[in-house]
């Protein structure tokens, strides 16, 4: 049985967007080939409550990078996670460095990548959205504490019709 860690949110930290940043170039510099490093997840969204960790997609020319940036980050200490979402999607998570990091492989055109950005967009460009989306993480984030696979599962439906209004240009 694998050991449940508590769903944690923390306020938003105004050092998030230069933890990013520092990350970032790290990355860059561990991966040239990247095509792109975005930030995606909460604490991209300014003012909103997050996990105390940096997301991020690292989008690569195409699957057959995958392998060689995989055998980097992993002599990095960034422990794998699997394929996500069925989606060519790979994470990994560093939990030494402070905030935590969990990066993504994904190669270039993936669906994942796009809605992850589309949804990060649009929470920024729409505040009424972004509250409703702290509200309900709030809410879930007590309802299953001990639980981060139901805590996400739970929010399924909000990103799904946000990333929906933010691709056909709706709101």
């Amino acid at each position: 049985m694998t050991k449940q860690h508590a769903v944690e949110l923390v306020p938003c930290d105004p050092r998030w967007p230069q933890a990013f940043q520092r990350i970032r170039g790290k990355l860059l510099t561990l991966l040239p080939q990247a095509l792109a490093i975005d930030h995606i997840g909460s604490t991209s969204i300014p003012g909103m409550m997050a996990k105390p960790l940096i997301d991020i997609d690292i989008v690569l020319p195409g699957l057959e990078h995958i392998e060689d940036a995989t055998r980097v980050l992993l002599a990095e200490g960034y422990e794998p996670r699997g394929n996500r979402y069925d989606d060519d999607v790979w994470a990994f998570l560093s939990r030494g460095s402070v905030p935590a990091e969990r990066v993504y492989l994904c190669p270039s055109g993936n669906g994942t990548h796009r809605n992850r950005l589309a949804f990060r967009d649009y929470l920024i460009a729409h505040p009424q959205a972004a509250a409703d989306y702290a509200a309900l993480k709030r809410r879930l984030a007590v309802e299953f504490r001990m639980d981060g696979d139901r805590y996400t599962a739970h929010k399924r439906e909000f990103v799904d019709t946000i990333v929906a209004r933010a691709l056909t240009g709706d709101g």
